[in-house]
């Protein structure tokens, strides 16, 4: 047991080197606070959409925006698209699982306002037409990924894709990065004395 520990410890560890050392993703992440920063300083919001872990890692990013981060401050309008049941289960039964972030997407949505997709695989259908959608509105749109990208690659402004396909060192890698951000954009926003 302690050795299936350690080799999973090792191989987070790994990928997080990777990481690091990737100054292209790590460029990219700097150029989605820039844009999220620039979001919220128009009075914009911050979507996000997942599935499974994913919806999970959504809900908790848009609660560190919209609650707090390190610090007390202003609470910033961002919110995983999944949370209200009642919404997506009609939509799902009435329409299509596809379509439950894309309809969505286009009721919530404004030009200049960010939504975030994340998916391991980079295949999830209805995040994809949640991106398709916020591009035609002409929001920023972030794919977080696999490293393939999948196809949210080609109907996103940004793509961090993790090197990696083994989902839950993927997902560890989303959910250090996304917190980042969301220091980061805290930070920019609201500068400690």
């Amino acid at each position: 047991m302690i050795q299936l520990l350690k080799k999973r410890l090792q191989e987070s560890i790994d990928l997080k080197t990777r990481l690091l050392n990737n100054d292209i993703l790590l460029n990219t992440v700097q150029d989605i606070v820039k844009d999220i920063v620039t979001c919220y300083k128009h009075d914009g919001k911050v979507l996000w959409a997942g599935n499974g872990g994913s919806a999970a890692d959504s809900q908790h990013l848009a609660a560190e925006l919209s609650g707090r981060f390190y610090y007390d401050r202003p609470p910033l309008f961002s919110e995983a698209l999944h949370v209200n049941t009642s919404y997506t289960t009609a939509v799902a039964n009435d329409y299509s699982y596809d379509v439950i972030y894309s309809r969505l997407t286009q009721a919530m949505g404004r030009k200049g306002d960010v939504l975030i997709g994340l998916s391991t695989s980079g295949n999830s259908v209805n995040v994809i037409k949640a991106l398709e959608v916020a591009n035609q509105i002409g929001m920023v749109t972030v794919a977080f990924t696999g490293e393939t990208g999948g196809k949210m690659k080609d109907v996103s402004k940004y793509l961090v894709n993790i090197p990696s396909k083994d989902t839950p060192r993927i997902q560890e890698c989303h959910m250090i990065l996304g917190h980042t951000i969301c220091e980061l954009v805290e930070m920019h926003l609201f500068p400690k004395p």
